[in-house]
């Protein structure tokens, strides 16, 4: 294998997401497509959207995209069973970036210190998306 990327559904907000989290990570939008620049047919409604678009951060990468409004149910995409882990070196580092992305999202669990040792935290931003924060206690191996 040669990447593992996880992929980012969104309700018609796509762009908005890239470039708030453009700013959460200091990232790149390294690509980015709209549904009007492909040859199959699209609603007017739909040809600014995004059909894809990799955000570079951190030495890795995530797809994203709008999904089409025939193709998808708003609620099958809130309804994802997935949260994506970001593990830090800087416990600083870490609590800028928590405090940037829970904009007008909601905090599941603050970041602090729990019973095995590491600062952990966890929250769903604004578009949804569920995040968890690690951080291991400095000199622990992991």
């Amino acid at each position: 294998m040669k990447h593992f990327r996880p992929y980012l559904f969104f309700n018609g907000n796509c762009e908005e997401a890239l470039n708030f989290y453009k700013e959460c990570f200091n990232g790149e939008i390294a690509d980015i497509g709209r549904y009007g620049d492909s040859p199959m047919p699209v609603p007017d409604s739909n040809k600014n959207k995004i059909i894809h678009a990799e955000f570079k951060f951190w030495g890795g990468s995530i797809m994203m995209s709008d999904q089409m409004e025939s193709t998808s149910d708003a609620s099958e995409i809130e309804s994802t069973r997935i949260q994506l882990s970001l593990e830090f070196e800087d416990a600083d580092k870490m609590q800028a970036t928590f405090d940037k992305l829970k904009q007008d999202g909601s905090v599941t669990m603050e970041l602090k210190e729990q019973f095995w040792g590491d600062k952990f935290g966890m929250m769903t931003d604004k578009y949804g998306i569920k995040w968890m924060f690690n951080c291991p206690k400095k000199g622990s191996v992991k």
